[in-house]
């Protein structure tokens, strides 16, 4: 039996974060993953399905021809496309390999950091077997555990997923060829986006299906429509209000059939692949938790208080709670869950503070609190909208669709409540905002930040500066489809 300070499951996003700062703080921490280093933060995730998304934005604008220019004779096959893929990917897993052989070494502190590759199960409160990939069995002993095993995608129930025609994320990116035609099972981020990345590269017919309304229905319907209004530009196809019925590999190509919103089966529909993508799942049930006392709730997540599970030195980061599941959250709550474990000084997690992207056509940055869930938790606020057409920027790069949107509090001084942008670099917008709402910043604080000329975030400075009613542009000059003020309350609603 080999004993450490630290056993950490899983080598994604998290469980690297976590041995890092293990080390920092001169522990001896093992790491046990079954697969690749950086898990779907890596591969068949995060960093895979962005650098297609970058491709297939680079293939998309070399083929427009309203740029002043035309380029001919403009391909893409998918296995070249791919081939750019894994090169990333291999320079993210070589980078991630030389840090861990440098954590190996030992130090003067005693720090280290032991890689096991192989599946781990608790045997006990302060134990592991570990089944190793060469098939020994090892047992691992240590004075706190976490768990960071991530997730899988979600099947629903009658669709069988074969790896090859029917698909999730996991496959996705092995396929043979650019497809002529597929349908997406699910209108969340990771549907949209590969919708978006096949889309892109003008080769595929994509049908969406939508049980909701509307795509994205975490999000506005402002922020919605604009993608949606996007996507059916580029040729997407969105069964909204409906559900799938039947999906079935027939012959060389799937068909599925969808009810529409008054249960109305349609005609049946031949694609080339499906991709299933309703969500994702935590990576929980073979590890053995609830037999040593670890709470799961209903989907197999972990019940935790932050980090903290039921069993006080086992802690969970990322996928496996029922959190956020973003790479930057998991990694966070990696690092937080370490230092609380070893009585370092830890700051706690803003959870209203953090910040997303969603890759789509056109691109959305999110931070904080949008007005839907505003609204469902009653807080009153006050909200601007500047559209693109009005921030120099957009119109130079010609790309004058989406708007930035700023939510306040209606207190004064003003705090900032969240912030919306879609359009091109939105994701650079966020970052500045994000550290005035950790910090507790005003409409004030951005109106007296000086911004680059031209920039983006220069919306960002026009929705704060019409909040405070000394805006350069004036809201009755252009309207509310350009620039808009508003307020809500819950006793406006009616």
């Amino acid at each position: 039996m080999q004993r450490f300070d630290l056993c950490v499951i899983g080598g994604g996003p998290a469980g690297l974060a976590a041995v890092s700062r293990a080390w920092d703080l001169g522990k001896r921490a093992v790491l046990i993953e079954r697969d690749t280093l950086g898990g779907r933060g890596l591969s068949n995730g995060a960093l895979s399905s962005k650098t297609l998304w970058h491709l297939s934005n680079d293939f998309a604008r070399a083929r427009r021809t309203d740029r002043g220019y035309r380029a001919s004779q403009v391909t893409a096959t998918y296995d070249d496309v791919i081939a750019v893929v894994r090169e990333a990917l291999a320079e993210r897993l070589s980078d991630l390999e030389q840090q861990l052989a440098f954590l190996g070494r030992p130090t003067e502190t005693g720090a280290s950091v032991t890689k096991i590759s192989g599946t781990a199960r608790f045997l006990t409160p302060h134990s592991v077997e570990v089944k190793r990939s060469d098939g020994t069995l090892a047992t691992i002993d240590a004075d706190f555990f976490l768990v960071a095993t991530g997730s899988v995608p979600r099947v629903p129930q009658g669709v069988v997923i074969d790896g090859a025609r029917v698909v999730t994320s996991d496959h996705i990116e092995q396929v043979a060829h650019f497809p002529k035609s597929m349908v997406i099972v699910g209108a969340g981020v990771v549907g949209c986006e590969y919708a978006t990345i096949f889309a892109n590269f003008g080769q595929t017919q994509v049908n969406i299906i939508d049980r909701q309304p509307r795509i994205l229905p975490f999000e506005d319907e402002d922020v919605a429509d604009a993608v949606s209004r996007n996507f059916e530009r580029m040729g997407i196809r969105i069964h909204r209000e409906s559900s799938l019925q039947s999906l079935a590999v027939v012959d060389d190509h799937v068909r599925y059939v969808v009810c529409d919103r008054a249960g109305r089966e349609c005609e049946p529909i031949d694609v080339e692949h499906a991709l299933v993508s309703i969500g994702r799942v935590p990576n929980t049930r073979a590890l053995g938790l609830e037999a040593i006392g670890v709470q799961l709730d209903k989907n197999g997540a972990m019940v935790v208080d932050v980090t903290q599970s039921s069993v006080p030195h086992i802690h969970g980061a990322g996928d496996v709670t029922a959190d956020v599941a973003l790479v930057n959250v998991a990694e966070l709550e990696a690092r937080h869950a370490v230092e609380r474990m070893f009585a370092a000084p830890t700051h706690a997690i803003r959870y209203d503070a953090l910040s997303a992207i969603y890759f789509l056509a056109p691109e959305v940055a999110a931070i904080g609190l949008n007005e839907q869930e505003a609204r469902k938790r009653k807080i009153p606020y006050r909200v601007s909208v500047v559209g693109n057409r009005l921030v120099p920027r957009t119109v130079a790069m010609r790309a004058t669709d989406g708007f930035v949107k700023i939510l306040v509090s209606c207190d004064s001084p003003a705090k900032i409540l969240g912030m919306r942008v879609v359009g091109p670099q939105a994701a650079t917008t966020i970052q500045g905002i994000a550290f005035l709402i950790e910090k507790g910043g005003t409409l004030d604080d951005i109106d007296a930040c000086v911004h680059p000329h031209p920039a983006v975030t220069e919306g960002v400075q026009e929705c704060a500066r019409a909040l405070l009613g000394r805006s350069v542009l004036k809201p009755a000059a252009f309207g509310p489809a350009l620039l808009r003020v508003d307020a809500w309350a819950p006793s406006s609603i009616a």
